[in-house]
């Protein structure tokens, strides 16, 4: 359960206050997952039918799996569009993407009217290259979104994208003005209180061990169970534990590190705003400062759960902690005087296409899922709770007719195929991404292997 963030956010509010489920109980909806998705549901379920009976059941302390450990970005889809324009056309690509957008101002807005210190600044995103074959991967993205009279990102010159990330190992870049970032645990926590607010109960250190996929399905936990009209899966990576959803998602590590305070270091390199920041690598660089002066940065090395097993391989401390340093010891060599506080990793549920999915479990009208987010959770669960909270009330309409509704997701291989695949793209793609550092040219077989690579956070040439 402890990691940077969760301790920093208990350390401000104090422990909450926790009901386990002990006792048989009764819902008319039960969600499984007490994170982004799951609180943004069932606020969403009350929010539209106050009357309802919802419970939320959590294995640890809402917040305390990928929505308290993430790297705070919030940000839109506008980088996905191209994704999305393939899975559902232009005009609900668009939809989709001003509604991720709304989602990022909703969030603030959220934050400010219910006095949730989150920290919310929205000083926008930066997508950058660090290499020379990375510049300019975003112009195809750039010129799709102009025909459709979409014009989210701003082209900045090598000055200014240095100005911005505080240092020159960046060699350009493009803004997305309507990102923002917050503390990702304070605002888990601050969905919470919300939802305890509007009546819904919520049951932690409660992990459901068996789900009984009947007309009534009954969710059991070791010391208790409920049963309800619907169920809603909003477990990020833990999905992988349903066959249906097994080989329709990758669970892959992302880990990060936060460093220890220097307000005047950032100062001194021009890093002061609260601007996310990524590159345009598969292995990911992504980081931001935060007010109190640290910088936090992590980094997707690619390391796969064999056969969706998240178990407690994702939990504590980084063990991959040095190779994230490394990394930002190459982005910000001027800051070396700046030690690294402390490390933590989580697993991420990577589709094929970098997308969410969302749909009835096995096909039972009266089980509901939503998974998929590929690292990029915080802005669009606002829109998942909202698809989840129609399919569940049974409404016809934007959200549960939404693109993102499909059954029809490509799957990974396989295993053990998938596994061994999954270690020769990786190799692959750090032969080429090395490669491309160095200024050379990666060979016909490097390409091809690490072509094969699901699409990351952000879309890449081939795409």
């Amino acid at each position: 359960m402890d990691n940077f963030w969760l301790k920093q956010a208990i350390e401000r509010l104090g422990r909450p206050r926790v009901q386990s489920l002990s006792t048989h109980a009764t819902a008319d909806v039960t969600i499984v997952g007490g994170g982004y998705l799951g609180l943004w549901t069932a606020i969403r379920i009350k929010e539209h039918s106050p009357s309802l009976q919802v419970a939320v059941v959590e294995r640890d302390l809402c917040g305390a799996g990928a929505s308290g450990r993430n790297g705070g970005f919030v940000t839109s889809y506008w980088a996905k569009y191209l994704s999305l324009h393939k899975l559902c056309g232009a005009d609900e690509a668009t939809r989709i993407g001003k509604g991720s957008a709304d989602a990022v101002l909703e969030i603030g807005a959220f934050c400010r009217e219910n006095g949730i210190d989150a920290e919310f600044r929205s000083d926008g995103w930066l997508w950058t290259a660090t290499s020379e074959p990375q510049i300019g991967c975003w112009n195809s993205l750039i010129n799709e979104l102009a025909q459709h009279n979409v014009r989210p990102f701003k082209l900045l010159d090598q000055a200014e994208v240095a100005r911005l990330s505080g240092t020159s190992r960046n060699l350009a870049g493009v803004f997305e003005p309507e990102a923002a970032t917050v503390q990702p645990a304070v605002l888990a926590l601050g969905l919470r209180n919300y939802a305890l607010k509007l009546g819904v109960t919520i049951y932690e250190h409660s992990p459901m061990i068996h789900l009984e996929q009947t007309k009534t399905p009954k969710v059991i936990t070791g010391k208790g169970s409920v049963t309800s009209k619907k169920v809603v899966l909003a477990i990020n990576a833990w999905g992988a534990r349903f066959a249906y959803l097994r080989r329709k998602v990758a669970i892959v590590s992302s880990d990060m590190i936060a460093t220890t305070i220097g307000h005047e270091r950032l100062h001194e390199i021009g890093f002061r705003s609260g601007v996310a920041i990524c590159d345009s690598r598969m292995f990911l660089n992504y980081y931001r400062n935060t007010p109190d002066g640290r910088i936090i940065f992590g980094k997707s090395l690619g390391h796969f759960a064999f056969a969706g097993r998240v178990a407690d391989n994702y939990e504590g401390s980084s063990p991959r902690a040095r190779e994230v340093e490394e990394s930002f010891r190459k982005l910000y060599p001027m800051l070396n005087g700046m030690s690294i506080e402390s490390s933590w990793t989580g697993p991420i549920d990577r589709s094929v296409d970098g997308l969410p999915f969302f749909g009835n479990l096995d096909h039972q009208p009266n089980i509901i899922f939503g998974i998929g987010f590929s690292g990029q959770g915080i802005g669009p669960t606002v829109l998942g709770g909202r698809i989840l909270a129609s399919l569940a009330l049974e409404k016809v309409d934007e959200w549960s007719n939404c693109g993102l509704v499909r059954d029809d997701v490509d799957k990974f291989p396989i295993e053990p195929f998938r596994y061994v695949g999954s270690i020769l793209v990786r190799e692959a793609l750090r032969r080429k991404e090395s490669l491309e550092d160095r200024l050379r040219q990666p060979g016909p077989l490097t390409l091809a292997i690490a072509n094969r690579a699901p699409v990351g956070y952000v879309p890449s040439r081939r795409n």
